[in-house]
């Protein structure tokens, strides 16, 4: 279970930085030269979903929880935003959901 919580966390981040690269060039006027890591790392993102041992929509369902986690953990400490009690709640909600789907895995 810890292998693939790890697994997902690194699949958030390689989403996120994929996302968030492309985002400094269009809204803070960074270089465009950010797009050839930002590509690299959504690759990356996608071939880490490929590592999960579960069927697709099952993978797609949990790592939901682990992203949601992930977001808002990015969004505090780089961002630099306060998160509130709710979003931690929320955070907590995601991270169960995604915990109760593969504590599940192989036995449907």
């Amino acid at each position: 279970m810890i292998k693939i919580i790890l697994l997902f966390f690194l699949t958030a981040l390689a989403e996120i930085i994929g996302c968030f690269l492309p985002w400094l060039w269009l809204k803070k006027g960074a270089s465009m030269l950010l797009l050839i890591p930002a590509a690299l790392s959504l690759a990356a993102f996608v071939w880490l979903l490929t590592l999960h041992p579960a069927a697709s929509g099952r993978v797609y369902a949990a790592y939901g929880g682990v992203y949601v986690v992930t977001a808002l953990l990015w969004l505090r400490w780089v961002d630099g935003v306060r998160l509130s009690h709710y979003d931690w709640l929320g955070a907590a909600v995601a991270f169960c959901g995604m915990l109760i789907i593969v504590a599940g895995w192989g036995k449907a």
